[in-house]
């Protein structure tokens, strides 16, 4: 299972240690250390839209007119941080964030 988002996100960390504490083989990685590639924005958006951008943070607040104006594909790419957190890739299987219906779906016995 590979999750995606910020080594700072607090609901990063709590999805990476609640799926590792269930014995599910993570790998995290940071979209600012290692960027997204184009496909993998592209694969995002296809399965999220407009949902893979966060437009309630103040980095999202931060972008120029231009990038806000922009297709979600050149915010995410120009300003990682963007991004909703965490997305998770679970083979076949996208989920975005960790609220309850994610939990329920990645942890349920």
């Amino acid at each position: 299972m590979l999750i995606y988002g910020l080594s700072t996100c607090a609901a990063c960390q709590k999805a990476q240690k609640a799926l590792e504490a269930k014995g599910v083989n993570v790998t995290f990685r940071d979209v600012r250390a290692d960027p997204l590639s184009e496909a993998e924005i592209d694969a995002m958006v296809a399965e999220f839209g407009d949902r893979l951008v966060d437009r309630t943070t103040n980095d999202y607040r931060a972008l120029n007119d231009w990038l806000k104006n922009s297709e979600v594909e050149a915010q995410v790419a120009a300003k990682p941080k963007v991004m909703a957190r965490p997305i998770i890739h679970d083979q076949d299987n996208w989920y975005l964030g960790w609220e309850d219906d994610v939990q329920q779906a990645l942890l349920a016995d």
